[in-house]
């Protein structure tokens, strides 16, 4: 099917828009600068695979579409799409899966893993992948969270479902012989609806327990379409070092865009530095995602120098704010290599992203608004809808944001308002070009007297000394002020910096009232996933901890 026949224009912006900052003063909402993307008629039945087939060309492309930079293994576009259609089909055939069951998903990335992404989304299925690094107690409460018909799983990760779960193992011969079944799937299969789940991914819970976040056909069809648009006039396929995990919603989507662009997705399981820069130059790597520890990695280790990583082009990165002071580090080093910052959620999928040269210098934001976003800026205490360069929590509409929490009616009554605005709870400003910028997690904000005091801006201040590889600000209860900043910090190898130092660096650069208070020296920092920092665990550490203080 032609890929006209699945589109038509969007309006047009609004015409008292500041072409500038995107803002409209009658409405105070922020409008996209991006062109406005044309999608599917939303009553159009389509499902995400038979979008992304009507992007590719015909006959497929002869490149690999996926490369396992472990094995050096690959798999071909046109086997790519064979074996979807074969499993597709095996699945209904044997184990009886259609549209509205749900499959849980519990395995390692490996090149299977796309390839039943794609099959299970053709016939319907919603997908629901886990960490397999999870507990057997926390996988049991997301399995009852999703109440999933299957499971897919592997050797080494069978054990931590419930048994009672239908389980199908990647790695058994079932499996295989599925990826090469011949079996005709029915064509009078029930229609795939644009609005049908499509997935369903668990929020990072780096404050709590973990949100069920449902994802709809057209959130995944409207975030590839943006992409789509860039590569009008492209010489050639990028080939992509995926450092994301496929369970997390970067990596799910990544794995989901990159085939359906026709692109090369170089995939790696144990995700370690040296290993991704000798991926990045043994397939040629031409882009990559990547969290801010491996930018300032890249721009401080001289093993880098010995891998020749002259195709790369861009940086996708994102999860967590990268201080300026790397960013110009790497910018030095590597002046032909764009860090193109971005900014979202599992929730909203893509918030803001850098594209041009020109936004990737704007280092200490997260870029502009994405194509078909609209934005508000909203005062935390009066819901007053505020105008450019004011704070407060930023709300959002698109066709990327979710339908919605799985099971959890009272989340969705608080994350979204009566309009279908979706509450971030980022505290942000745009600035009068456009340009967002994040200034901390509303429920992380410190409560220091009367002021509110942005962990992440304390971190990035810590991570530009050269004497600090990794720093993580949390809240200490002090009852005279109610909380302090207290930072956790890894030292370089080598350095002796004390805590009286650090505290000393930092009071040199931040107002009296930022101060860094208490300082415990770790050897890491504890992240998620997606390279957030998990302050909930740090801040229990704390209260056991025997930090250096100055009150």
């Amino acid at each position: 099917m032609e890929e006209q026949q699945f589109l038509r224009p969007s309006p047009p912006p609004k015409p008292s828009m500041d072409h500038r900052s995107g803002f409209c003063p009658e409405t105070k909402t922020f409008h996209s600068l991006r062109p406005a993307i044309p999608l599917p008629p939303p009553f159009l039945p389509l499902s995400f695979p038979d979008f992304a087939l009507s992007l590719l060309p015909s006959p497929l492309p002869s490149h690999p579409a996926l490369i396992d930079a472990a094995t050096s293994a690959s798999v071909s576009f046109p086997s790519f799409f064979s074996r979807v259609n074969s499993l597709a089909s095996a699945l209904h055939a044997h184990a009886g899966l259609s549209r509205s069951d749900v499959a849980f998903i519990l395995s390692p990335a490996t090149l299977d893993i796309p390839i039943l992404y794609f099959a299970l989304l053709s016939l319907g299925v919603t997908i629901s992948p886990a960490n397999p690094a999870a507990s057997p107690s926390e996988l049991s409460r997301l399995v009852r969270l999703t109440n999933p018909s299957i499971a897919f799983a592997v050797s080494s990760t069978v054990s931590k479902l419930p048994s009672n779960l239908p389980t199908l193992l990647l790695d058994s011969p079932t499996f295989r012989s599925f990826l090469e079944a011949d079996v005709i799937f029915p064509s009078a299969s029930p229609a795939i609806e644009q609005s049908d789940v499509a997935a369903i991914q668990f929020s990072s819970g780096t404050t709590g327990h973990m949100k069920a976040a449902a994802l709809t056909h057209r959130n995944f069809i409207a975030m590839t379409a943006g992409f789509q648009a860039l590569q009008a006039g492209q010489a050639g396929p990028d080939v992509t070092l995926l450092s994301a995990p496929m369970f997390h919603s970067l990596g799910f989507f990544f794995a989901l865009k990159t085939v359906a662009l026709g692109d090369t997705l170089v995939m790696m399981d144990r995700v370690t530095f040296p290993d991704m820069m000798r991926a990045a130059e043994k397939y040629g790597v031409t882009q990559m995602t990547a969290a801010p520890p491996v930018v300032l990695a890249m721009a401080r280790s001289e093993d880098v120098m010995q891998h020749d990583i002259s195709a790369l082009k861009r940086i996708f990165c994102g999860g967590a704010p990268l201080s300026e002071d790397a960013a110009e580090r790497f910018s030095t080093r590597f002046p032909g290599i764009s860090i193109c910052q971005a900014y979202g959620s599992t929730e909203a999928g893509g918030i803001s992203r850098m594209i041009y040269a020109d936004e990737c210098k704007q280092q200490r934001s997260v870029g502009r608004l994405s194509e078909n976003l609209e934005a508000k800026i909203v005062d935390p205490l009066t819901r007053e809808f505020l105008s450019i360069g004011q704070q407060g929590e930023l709300w959002i509409r698109s066709p990327a944001v979710m339908k919605g929490y799985v099971g959890d009616e009272e989340a969705n009554v608080k994350t979204f308002d009566c309009k279908g605005w979706l509450k971030t709870g980022d505290l942000c400003y745009i600035d009068d070009n456009g340009y967002i910028y994040i200034v901390d997690r509303l429920k992380e904000l410190i409560k220091y007297k009367a002021y509110q005091v942005p962990p992440a801006e304390l971190e990035q201040v810590l991570q530009s000394s050269p004497e600090i590889i990794d720093a993580a600000v949390v809240p200490y209860p002090q009852e005279e002020v109610g909380q302090i900043p207290m930072a956790f910090v890894v030292r370089q190898p080598g350095s002796k910096i004390s805590a009286v130092e650090v505290m000393d660096y930092v009071a040199k650069k931040v107002a009296p009232y930022k101060k860094i208070r208490k300082v415990s020296f770790v050897n890491s920092i504890p992240k998620s996933a997606a390279g957030k920092i998990l302050r909930k665990e740090l801040a229990t550490y704390a209260m056991s901890a025997a930090p250096v203080s100055r009150l």
